[in-house]
């Protein structure tokens, strides 16, 4: 279980990394749907693996960082409309 939650730790970091990398580099827009899927998942990942080592301030933040990244998420589907237009 250990190794599986340093794993999921680790892709955590990586689509947080990634994403700020892809938009600091102009690949990304801050407004797109992949940047808030990687800060979303990275955070909701990262929450449990804070959570595992107890570092519930860090826990806090990645549950605050991915209600962000979702609720973005929640706008750029509205903003679409049915059908994903």
């Amino acid at each position: 279980m250990a190794i599986f939650v340093e794993l999921v730790g680790w892709i955590g970091a990586l689509l947080i990394l990634g994403a700020y990398i892809l938009v600091s580099t102009g690949r990304l827009s801050g407004d797109s749907a992949a940047f808030q899927w990687m800060n979303a998942m990275g955070a909701t990942f990262f929450v449990l693996n804070t959570w595992w080592h107890g570092a519930i301030p860090s826990m806090v933040l990645n549950i605050i960082w991915g209600c962000i990244g979702f609720t973005a998420l929640w706008r750029i589907s509205r903003r679409k409309g049915p059908g994903g237009q």
